[in-house]
Formats: C-alpha cells, structure tokens, sequence
C-alpha cells in the first residue's frame, strides 16, 4: 500500500486533482478496465472508492485519480511518496464488457475522464473505432488529454468557458456526432447532472448507453447498502451489481437526492479542518 508516485495533475480555482501510483501487486495482477478499489488514506478518514485508472502486473502498481473534494480525498492529497495508505482493498466490481461493438463514443467530465481513459484503451485494443469526448470547466482542470488521444480514433476537448478545445458542453459535442453518424453504443462518467444529460441526448437517437456511477459507497462488497440504486425498477448496488448501468433504466432522481444527502455534513467538517479542529 506504499505510494511510489504523485503527482498534481491539476490545481485551479479551488480544485486539486492528484495522481497516484500505489504498491499493491495482487490488485495490479487482477484489476482490468471498469473496476474499482476502496480505500482508507488514514485511519481517521472514510472509505471511498476509486476507479483502477492503469494497473501494471509486472510492476505491481496500480495508477489512482482523486480530487481533492471533501475530508478523506484532502487526506488523501497529503500522503507523500515513500508513506502507505491505511487500507486498500480491490479490485471490486464488474469489469467493463469489452469486445467489438463497432462504433464508440465514450463521454467523460471532470475526474469522471480518468475513469473513460482504461475503457477507452480497452475498447480500441480489440478493434473497436472509438470517439472521446472530454471536458472541463477550464484548460487547467483538463486531465488526461495526452493519454485520451492515444486510446481513441478522434477525441474532442470541451471548456465550459472556452479556454481550450471548444467552447461548451460535452452533450453538446455529443449530439453533433451523433447526428452526423450512427454509433453503437455511448459509454458515459462524470457528475450525475452530466450522465443524466448525456442521457437526454442519446434517447432520442436509440444508441445504447452505459454509465459509470458515482453512488455513495461505504464497504464495497453489498452488505452496507450505501450505494443502492434504482434500475429498472429494482433496488441494485453500485459496488456488486455495477458500477455500470444501462442509462435508460436509472431512476435518476433518486440518485442525485441520495448523493447530495451528506453535501452539508461535508462543508462542515471541511471547515473544520481548515481551522485545524479535530471531530
């Protein structure tokens, strides 16, 4: 569990994502494209999950991205190279199902963009043509875009406010694209007000859509019940069942009111440390 690389990918506006690379051999030697870890930073903090952005068998790391947003993911951000994680425990969750569909537009925003990238390798790995549409709010926050134009046929950048790439939103691009030409099928990860965006946009075109999602996680294996979802009218978990899901048959609703239930809790204790309080 020893950290043997980080790095600032971005820090902007209040915004700090970080990349690091972790010993863990056993999840390096099994982990693949879709799977997740959950981790501890320090015995103080919470468990949260982490998609496996590369893992390398032979080196026995695996490759994290986190932004730093509330209390664990800042303590996160304060582990140095040379120091180890509380707990790690992975790979988790199914792995994406990669074989040739054809056509492919992956869809990533924000940290979600680390999470499209081994997908996307995956994918053109066995032939697949593969169009990336990545975006941020500004070029500084922008992560990944090197890796991302290896992995994919074409890949289209997106700003909010049009410091880079294009001016706009991902959505936006997305529709171009598909009104230019028929794909089989959109894969999508990123905030839950993007994914149900995205979705918005490819229900009028009939193209099959997977996303990623975020729920609030807690143990990882389907006993807490944290992350439980609604899909296709059944109560599914993220960490068992997932993370992946037919875009079509999410009640999205309840998942964004289930993610924000602790958005309060967070500021607070956010405040609290930054006064260098304890609780």
């Amino acid at each position: 569990m020893r950290i043997v690389g980080k790095e600032i990918l971005a820090d902007s506006q209040g915004v700090r994502i970080i990349k690091l690379v972790i010993q863990s051999p056993d999840i390096a030697a099994k982990a693949k494209a879709g799977h997740f870890v959950v981790l501890m930073a320090k015995e103080e903090g919470e468990r949260i999950p982490l998609t496996v952005v590369k893992a390398d068998p032979v080196g026995g790391t695996v490759m994290l991205i986190a932004q730093e947003a509330g209390f664990t993911t800042k303590l996160l951000g304060s582990i140095n190279v040379g120091e180890s994680l509380y707990s790690i425990v992975g790979p988790l969750g199914h792995p994406t199902e990669i074989r040739k569909y054809g056509k492919v537009i992956l869809v990533g925003g924000g940290v979600g963009i680390a999470e499209i990238y081994p997908v996307a390798k995956a994918l053109k790995d066995v032939g697949n043509h593969i169009v990336s549409i990545i975006g941020s709010r500004t070029k500084e926050l922008l992560i990944l875009e090197h890796e991302l134009k290896e992995a994919s046929s074409e890949c289209i950048v997106m700003t909010d406010d049009g410091s880079y790439g294009r001016k706009g939103f991902v959505t936006e691009a997305l529709k171009e694209m598909l009104e230019q030409s028929k794909y089989d099928l959109v894969y999508a990860v990123g905030p839950v007000p993007m994914m149900r965006a995205v979705f918005t946009v490819t229900k009028s075109f009939g193209v099959v859509t997977l996303v990623s999602l975020n729920a609030i996680m807690v143990d990882g294996t389907g006993m807490c019940g944290c992350c439980r979802v609604t899909v296709g009218g059944k109560v599914k978990f993220s960490c068992v069942d997932g993370p992946e899901f037919d875009a079509s048959q999410i009640d999205w609703q309840e998942l964004s009111n289930r993610n924000s239930i602790y958005t309060e809790k967070e500021k607070h204790i956010c405040r609290l440390q930054g006064r260098g309080v304890n609780e």
